[in-house]
Formats: structure tokens, sequence, C-alpha cells
């Protein structure tokens, strides 16, 4: 990702849920009604995760997303800020907050269903960004550009000068023009990216699950998540960062051997929402820190394991303190 200064901050550019938690032991069937064990309201959304994840880990992260007029809104403002995320521009919109459902069985495997709220009400101009200008200087002193699939593909993508197809906003104009870093998450919608896009991106970080679907090729083997990767680097990414759950991470560059990172195991699995989120953000501080991309990996594994820790996505960011206790303890395992 090139040489890059500390002082730069991360800008994340992405969605800010309310996240309802159900506690079920095991998920319904078709027509069924289960009664949960427990519920209760937290906060979450992929970009609101990883910025609030990135702040955590002490490295200085804006969050540029929108909220409804809501009591949602105010619990991830107090979150977002507690973690010492800058909201210089966090907008307020007229209706709802985004939120999501959160299915969480006794193993910590969950199944989400979003609901976009606030999250999908960008204002649209051609030809110009629906961010603030002052938003659009930040993103251009940055580190490094964070995006999610969780608010509309039209917000996030450059403007395509072309009659036959178009995009509104110009996220990836700005960070082009000032030769900014561009890593996308590629959980959210599951629309495809349009392939002309991909060449844009610096890093392309999709689950198996994603990646599978974004390539149309199987992913349940290692040697099968290499050669989809190798896909997606032919269509343009320059790396790909692929996170596999309890398998570990993989991070694909062209012309180069993949680097494989395993999974750091936690004591006891209580909550997997925001895992991947806090992956993603970590190696992104790493990278900004200067670390190689093998320690990056190795950096972002911690981070996960620590997530995973603790119910709820944005209340179980680790801080710097932990991961490295948790490094400091592999070292000796």
């Amino acid at each position: 990702m090139g040489e890059l200064l500390l002082a730069r901050p991360l800008v994340v550019v992405g969605s800010a849920n309310a996240d309802i938690y159900v506690e079920l032991d095991r998920m319904p069937k078709e027509g069924e009604t289960l009664a949960a064990r427990n519920g209760q309201t937290l906060p979450g959304g992929k970009g609101a995760n990883q910025a609030a994840c990135a702040a955590r880990l002490s490295f200085p992260t804006f969050f540029v997303g929108q909220v409804g007029k809501d009591g949602n809104a105010t619990m991830l403002r107090d979150a977002l800020q507690t973690s010492g995320v800058r909201l210089d521009y966090l907008n307020t919109v007229s209706g709802p907050t985004g939120h999501a459902i959160v299915m969480l069985q006794p193993n910590g495997l969950n199944s989400i269903v979003i609901v976009g709220g606030a999250n999908t009400a960008w204002k649209k101009r051609t030809g110009s960004s629906s961010i603030p200008v002052q938003a659009e200087e930040t993103i251009r002193k940055a580190g490094a550009l964070l995006l999610q699939r969780e608010i509309p593909d039209d917000f996030l993508f450059f403007v395509l000068r072309c009659e036959a197809r178009s995009y509104f906003g110009c996220l990836f104009r700005i960070a082009r023009e000032a030769d900014i870093p561009v890593i996308m998450d590629a959980g959210g919608f599951d629309s495809p990216i349009p392939e002309e896009l991909l060449k844009y991106i610096t890093v392309l970080s999709p689950n198996e699950t994603e990646l599978a679907r974004l390539t149309s090729m199987p992913t349940e083997t290692t040697q099968e998540v290499v050669r989809a990767a190798n896909k997606c680097l032919d269509m343009g990414v320059k790396q790909v960062l692929v996170k596999r759950g309890v398998q570990g991470s993989m991070l694909a560059k062209a012309d180069e051997s993949p680097i494989l990172q395993p999974a750091i195991p936690a004591p006891a699995v209580v909550d997997t929402t925001g895992a991947g989120d806090t992956f993603t953000a970590a190696f992104t501080v790493a990278i900004l820190e200067g670390k190689e991309p093998a320690e990056a990996l190795r950096f972002a594994a911690a981070a996960a394991s620590v997530c995973v820790r603790a119910k709820g996505a944005i209340p179980s960011m680790p801080n710097r303190k932990a991961v490295d206790e948790v490094l400091k303890h592999e070292q000796y395992v």
C-alpha cells in the first residue's frame, strides 16, 4: 500500500446500525415461532464497527456516515465518541437510524437481516459528492479510505464519464486524485461490484462466501480460495484479503505467493458479530503503521480473537492493550 505517515488519519465511510439482538437456542424453521432467551439493542453497522475498532487501536480515525432522528442515533454517537472516533462528518437525516436483526445462537454464530434506514438516504447529485466539502478535504489528506457495502454503491463509486452508465458520488475519484489507498470490505449488499471499478480498489476484503459470490467460483478449500482470489486480481484489484473464520485468513497479491495466517483461537466464542469488521480494520491500521503484510495479518487475527469473546459489535471491539496481550501470549504457545 506504499509508505504512509502516522499523522495521516484513516477515514471510514459507511453504515451505522442499531443491532437488535435476539438470542435463540436454534434458528426457527419456516413458519415456526420461537421464544428468544434474551434480547437487547447494541451499537453496530459495518462502517461504525470498523471506525470504532481503528480508533480503539489508537489510530486517528474519522467516520463519515448517517443516522436518523431517534434514540438509536444517540446510542451510536455515544458509542463512537467513547471509542475515540472523530464524528465531524456524521450526518443526521429525517427518518429512522439503520438497524439490523441479529439472531444469535449459543455457539456464537449468527444470522443477520439489515434494514437500511438512514444508511440508504444519501442524496444523489450528478457529478459531485453528497458528502461535505470538508469531508472531501479530510479524505484527500488521509492515510487510507476504508469502505463497505452497507450504503448504496451509487454513493461510493466514482462517477463514470459515459452516457450508457454512470454512478453518483466521487469517493473513488477523490481517492485516486490524492493517491489514497482504498480498502473495501465486500460485506453488505450482495449485488455485483461493477468490474470496471475494481481497478480503483487497493485491497478488496471479502469472506469466503462473498468471494464465491463475486467470482462465481467455489471457495471451500484453500486451493479454491487462492484461485478465486487470483480471479479478483485478474479483474484489476491490487490485493485480496480473504477472511476465512476459524480457518484463518489469506492475503493475495499479483505475481506473489499468497500469505496464509491461521486463526488465533479464543478461549470461548460468545458472538462472531463484527469479527470480520475487526479483522479488516485492524489489518488496515497495522499497514498504516508500517507493519509488513504477514505481521499485519497476525495483528488482525489477534484483534478478531479478542472481538469474538464478547457480545455485540462495537462493544466487543478490542483496544490496543488487549491485542498486544494476545500477541504476547501467542509468542509462547
